[in-house]
């Protein structure tokens, strides 16, 4: 059934953006994995995990490409018209249109999208090692509440030669008449 739908696309368009997808995330890749295939159709909004599922792109991918995990662009039609064929068992709409209906998405993508990729932090880790307010313990007591530091009196513990442990509370309070 799928080798009945009829591509209505500029090949030579639609080669373009294909090639764009498949060398994304490898410069010098020439055919289509099924990680970017996927992308392709997320970023052209076909694939929503509603009508059209990762799975069912995986299972077309997967009947077209076979062991070698990749597709040239011959292939990639295939798989397209697999995915446009379990669509129209779904919606019950002629393969030709659910296939048109995906072409046209596909056709007017220009490149793939990197809008969710992390962002670098235009602060830099310097901005955030350097915060005084972020430190704990020991640290914290080397800065003053403004952030200034201490200088040696914010490094150095100062040692109390008067005889008392460091943490006995009743320092000077021994009644010297005894």
């Amino acid at each position: 059934m799928a080798a009945a739908a009829e591509f209505k696309w500029d090949n030579a368009d639609v080669k373009k953006k294909w090639d764009a997808f498949t060398k994304f995330g490898a410069a010098t890749a020439t055919e289509m994995t099924g990680k970017n295939f996927d992308k392709w159709l997320k970023d052209a909004g076909v694939l929503d995990n509603k009508t059209i599922t990762g799975t069912m792109t995986g299972i077309a991918f997967s009947k077209v490409a076979g062991p070698k995990k990749k597709t040239t662009f011959e292939e990639t039609k295939k798989v397209l018209a697999f995915v446009a064929e379990d669509r129209s068992r779904q919606s019950k709409k002629p393969l030709q249109e659910e296939l048109n209906l995906i072409t046209e998405k596909l056709s007017k993508l220009e490149a793939p999208s990197t809008g969710n990729a992390a962002k670098a932090n235009a602060g830099g880790v310097y901005s955030r090692l350097t915060d005084h307010t972020k430190y704990t313990g020991a640290h914290k007591e080397r800065f003053d509440a403004e952030g200034k530091g201490k200088g040696k009196s914010g490094r150095d513990d100062a040692q109390d030669n008067t005889g008392y442990v460091g943490a006995y509370k009743n320092k000077d309070t021994y009644d010297k008449t005894h």
